[in-house]
């Protein structure tokens, strides 16, 4: 390994570190992550090679289609909740009961990132808590579990999480084949800190549990209910429209926005303009959090360094060559990296690495590609940073590094291993290898 490399490995860890002792240096982890990014990113310029220019730009168009994914969905929740449209979410899952409610929220995330997405459904549902939650702490430990149901629900659809479309795309995984054989190991990493962390939760709520609720919207029902289909039902339609069109997430998230932003906007001709109750997007765009953009962007930038220089691509050699022949524990170490940097280029890395077979544990739904579609999404619940749903949830809900470190990592891991187990005994004496 290179000076200039191992150079960009160790501004990356101590920027990490940093992040990690937010609470004790008092620093925003946004403003460490930016300069994380440029020291990182600023050193591998020192190379002599003449096209780090054109590699930047393309590591930074990548990002630029997550950043707007994520303000998009982020937009598109904020204007549902703001008109009332969260309402019936709400009641359905209101339960004075804080164990009962941890399970109703752990399965509507689960069943929910399936069909949308992990990071789209760690909004929607942070959204809803909010407004049955009014405690700071009991809503954290709520949160924590809706990443860990979140990433586990994505595991286990090939359109739930950004790596499982990955190796979807590629023709490592088939939809049949993932879902049949990851449904059951993603579900059991759900339940099992779920079964745990609901011991943390004692007693019930009292008559004032909810926030109160302050205007809602000066809609009629019918209008909150549209406002609700296109925002929700739009974010469903995403997929398809990537399906359908070939084009990325973002464009299907602006092509929803775009049509939620018209809808509010006629909507709001019947109402004074300075009407407090009718809720412009154009006011409501102020509420995105800016802070949660400006770390994504710092940290999957670095992490896109480390990846340019060749880290990630070694680091799953090593792996390898240690571990020749043991996808479980291959596969079982890449999930917790995955927790640490982006899953994406450690699976890109894997997918690089590997060619597809006609048989054995390399072919299509092999033993190897599933592990890593199930390890890969569930990994990044063991840490708060470890996946955009946790980054996310971290930004809303004021998360720290270390009380997640402390009191929801082991939980996360336990429930990762149980997976494995749980996919073993199905591969062994389910589906066994031919």
């Amino acid at each position: 390994m290179s000076t200039l490399t191992l150079t960009i490995v160790a501004v990356f860890v101590a920027g990490y570190v940093c992040i990690a002792l937010e609470s004790l240096t008092k620093v925003n982890k946004a403003a460490i992550a930016l300069l994380m990014c440029v020291l990182c990113w600023t050193v591998y310029m020192l190379s002599p090679s003449p096209e780090i220019g054109e590699v930047l730009k393309l590591n930074l168009g990548e990002t630029a289609e997550t950043l707007f994914f994520l303000m998009g969905a982020m937009t598109i929740v904020e204007i549902v909740d703001a008109n009332g449209g969260f309402n019936f979410v709400r009641d359905m899952l209101k339960t004075r009961n804080k164990r009962k409610l941890l399970w109703r929220m752990a399965f509507m995330t689960f069943i929910l990132s399936a069909i949308l997405d992990n990071l789209t459904t760690s909004i929607v549902m942070i959204m809803v808590l909010r407004k049955l939650v009014s405690d700071d702490t009991e809503r954290m430990i709520y949160a924590s579990l809706v990443i860990i149901a979140a990433n586990s629900g994505g595991a286990f659809s090939p359109i739930g999480d950004v790596t499982t479309i990955m190796l979807w795309i590629k023709g490592m995984i088939t939809t049949q084949g993932v879902i049949t054989e990851i449904f059951l190991p993603s579900l059991v990493s759900m339940v099992v800190p779920a079964f745990i962390i609901q011991y943390m939760l004692k007693g019930r709520f009292d008559k004032s549990q909810n926030v109160v609720e302050g205007h809602v919207s000066a809609y009629t029902k019918t209008q909150r209910r549209i406002i609700f289909l296109f925002g929700v039902g739009g974010l469903c339609f995403v997929p398809i429209f990537r399906y359908l069109t070939d084009l990325p997430p973002y464009m299907g998230i602006l092509l929803v926005l775009g049509v939620l932003w018209t809808t509010t906007e006629i909507f709001s001709r019947q109402y004074e303009e300075d009407d407090p109750m009718a809720k412009r997007v154009s006011d409501l765009l102020s509420r995105i959090d800016i802070t949660t953009i400006m770390f994504f962007l710092g940290i999957l930038m670095a992490v896109s360094c480390l990846a340019e220089v060749g880290v990630l691509t070694m680091l799953g050699k090593t792996l390898d060559e240690t571990f020749q022949g043991n996808h479980y524990l291959v596969t079982g170490i890449i999930g917790v990296l995955s927790s640490i940097v982006d899953n994406v280029p450690l699976v890109a890395g894997c997918m690089g690495m590997y060619p597809i077979t006609p048989t054995g544990d390399m072919a299509v739904d092999g033993i190897f590609w599933q592990l890593l579609a199930y390890c890969a999404g569930v990994g990044g619940s063991m840490l708060i940073i470890g996946s955009a749903a946790g980054v996310v949830v971290m930004g809303l809900e004021k998360i720290t590094f270390g009380w997640y470190l402390k009191r929801i990592t082991w939980i996360a891991f336990v429930g990762y291993l149980a997976g494995m187990a749980s996919y073993w005994v199905i591969r062994t004496f389910i589906f066994p290898t031919v």
